[in-house]
């Protein structure tokens, strides 16, 4: 797909399903060019399409973001196609199943560390120096699960996140980038649905719903 430079550039990762998708969506009808990453191939290409029908465009990224030499070809080529990103959305999460402590599983509680945190102590880094470039801005989501039962591998690692992105958010106050923090209402997606299957979900709230009032909080 051509890119178009004189759009406003939208890095979405996590962009396939739930509040991402509906981001990007949103920024695409908004008129940004939105850079959508996720490994979902599948998801991308539904987000492409009502992109386009929306009259926006986008470039496709199926990538990894645990894989570091993907995420380093991600940020070389932000900076060299584009010279910079004036946003960066973050919504990639691993949700690992509810779990007693007692019973967690390896393997999920590995996939929630290296998706929910370590990922991200890749990304700064290298995203860092595309929003300078573009005098951009980051956006994150809060979704403290902190000390609740069954929630210990989700709930961990999500608080080693946003520990993490508030010292990035008081280490560039001044200088920038400047760090955003969001805190989504509940909304209908199939990663709630998971974990909370017998919930009434008439009063949760639409993911583009959502995704207009915090695009239109952000500043």
């Amino acid at each position: 797909m051509t890119d178009q430079p004189q759009k406003k550039l939208a890095l979405v990762t996590g962009a396939s399903r739930g509040l991402g998708f509906a981001i990007a969506e949103e920024l695409g009808k908004q008129g940004w060019h939105v850079l959508a990453v996720a490994r979902t191939v599948g998801g991308l290409e539904a987000l492409d399409d009502r992109i386009q029908a929306a009259g926006g465009t986008a470039t496709l990224a199926p990538l990894d973001i645990c894989k570091t030499e993907e995420m380093e070809t991600l940020a070389n080529g932000i900076l060299g196609r584009w010279g910079g990103v004036q946003l960066w959305v973050h919504t990639a999460i691993h949700a690992a199943p509810l779990t007693p402590a007692g019973h967690l599983d390896a393997e999920d509680v590995e996939k929630s560390v290296a998706t929910n945190y370590t990922a991200l102590t890749t990304l700064i880094p290298l995203i860092e120096p595309a929003l300078r470039a573009g005098e951009g801005k980051a956006l994150f989501f809060e979704d403290d699960r902190t000390g609740l039962p069954f929630w210990g591998s989700y709930g961990a690692t999500k608080a080693a996140q946003m520990s993490l992105v508030r010292s990035w958010q008081a280490e560039t106050a001044k200088i920038g980038p400047k760090v955003c923090i969001a805190q989504p209402q509940p909304m209908e997606t199939a990663v709630r649905a998971r974990f909370f299957p017998a919930e009434d979900r008439d009063p949760l709230i639409d993911c583009h719903a959502e995704a207009r009032r915090i695009l239109a909080e952000l500043n």
